[in-house]
């Protein structure tokens, strides 16, 4: 069965204390898995206020599915931290094949 892993990396310009950072993910986290059915975490520990890793797996029994998912996650990320003025520094995902 195949699983689908992304990873995110954001840049926060205008989070000026751990407060803004945490309000851009925190929402960002929310509105994720409210629309998708995903596993979704914060995977780095706090280095600036203005970046942020994002880790997110899913599992289906089609590959096509997931990679139409991946897909339409990137544009719900893209679209949902325009609002914090926050924008994706680099995101990458794969596959995870159980043989």
């Amino acid at each position: 069965m195949p699983i689908a892993s992304m990873t995110i990396e954001l840049r926060i310009a205008r989070a000026h204390s751990l407060k803004d950072r945490r309000q851009v993910v925190r929402s960002l986290k929310e509105k994720l898995a409210h629309g998708f059915n995903i596993s979704i975490a914060e995977l780095d520990e706090v280095v600036t206020w203005q970046s942020a890793t994002i880790g997110i797996v899913a599992i289906s029994s089609s590959r096509d599915y997931l990679s139409g998912q991946m897909q339409q996650i990137e544009s719900a990320v893209t679209r949902i931290i325009s609002d914090f003025g926050a924008q994706i520094a680099d995101i990458w995902w794969h596959f995870i094949e159980e043989s």
